[in-house]
């Protein structure tokens, strides 16, 4: 179903004039368990905790936030049974991104947390990922296209709005100062190629906010859903991005553990058989509002005609009439 632009206008006005996602007002719409997200412990012992984390769910809260997190259930559920405490609770040693979902580690204690922290890099032996993704369109925008196997080392920046993206060589910031960055490594493998889309499996040899997001964006193939990367395609209205595999040794009885979670099958199915008339996403069905309530397109669409003299505009008017004839 379409979001319409009053919607999203009373929304705004009622969240103080905040910007909110056309996806993200889609997701409250239409999501059976928004704002209700489950999660799955997959493993549990006195000193760390595996649980599978849903799409749509913080791993942990950001300042000022009072959403419900990966972090927070899964010390209400720790609570019910009792086994809580202020020296026994859950600790961040990961994350996964809101809309990514799969595979996840917290800490019991403080003492495991930094231990953990400390030889991530040498206690887990494996950490995948699989991704649905759309195929280039066109390669104006995009650096040189992926073979079937390899690695991206494009260094990431973030944005003014804490999104992480590769800068295009040379990119400067509005001061007119080099963007800073950041060096990052993804290794990928395209498991399934069809017609418009392609399954991939990555592995993080750094773990940069948007990582894999950004890096496989910057080579022409945008994640399903990701609306903050310009994709084109929401088949499953979400992030596809799933943290599917975590192997490590165990930091205190040193044993070897593995846990897998699938992607959703349909993921696959859907790479396999391509869509060449996919529905629009909900983000590009609506015209995205500023805090006055005006469509930033027709907005920059006048000033742009207002910065245009009495004979370019009338140069203007000639090219597109040029075009109605042709």
């Amino acid at each position: 179903m379409e979001i319409h632009a009053g919607k999203i206008r009373r929304r705004k006005l009622e969240n103080n004039m905040a910007y909110v996602k056309a996806s993200t007002l889609y997701k409250r719409e239409h999501k059976a368990d928004y704002g209700h997200e489950k999660i799955e412990i997959l493993y549990h012992d006195e000193w760390l905790v595996i649980i599978n984390k849903p799409s749509g769910l913080l791993s942990v809260p950001y300042p000022g936030s009072k959403s419900r997190t990966a972090l927070s259930v899964l010390e209400d559920i720790l609570r019910k049974q009792g086994k809580i405490n202020s020296k026994h609770k859950p600790y961040i040693v990961h994350r996964l991104d809101r809309d990514t979902s799969g595979v996840m580690m917290f800490a019991l204690t403080e003492n495991a947390c930094d231990v953990i922290m400390n030889s991530w890099h040498t206690m887990v032996t494996e950490r995948l990922y699989h991704a649905l993704a759309e195929n280039p369109r066109d390669n104006k925008n995009s650096k040189e296209l992926l073979s079937d196997e390899g690695l991206i080392d494009d260094e990431l920046a973030q944005n003014a709005h804490n999104v992480g993206y590769v800068p295009k060589k040379g990119a400067k910031d509005k001061n007119g100062h080099e963007i800073k960055t950041v060096k990052a490594r993804t290794f990928y493998k395209k498991i399934a190629k069809g017609p418009t889309h392609t399954l991939f499996e990555l592995s993080l040899d750094t773990g940069k906010k948007n990582q894999i997001r950004a890096h496989l964006a910057a080579h022409g193939y945008p994640l399903c859903g990701d609306e903050e990367h310009r994709a084109h395609t929401d088949p499953f209205h979400r992030l596809c991005l799933h943290a599917r595999t975590l192997e490590f040794d165990h930091p205190f009885t040193h044993e070897h553990l593995k846990f897998e979670v699938p992607e959703p099958p349909e993921w696959l199915s859907y790479a396999l058989k391509g869509d060449p008339h996919p529905a629009i996403p909900v983000w590009d069905k609506t015209p995205r509002h500023n805090h006055e309530g005006k469509n930033h397109r027709e907005e920059e669409s006048f000033s742009a005609e207002k910065r245009l003299s009495r004979k370019d505009k009338v140069h203007m008017g000639y090219i597109q009439a040029g075009k109605k004839n042709h």
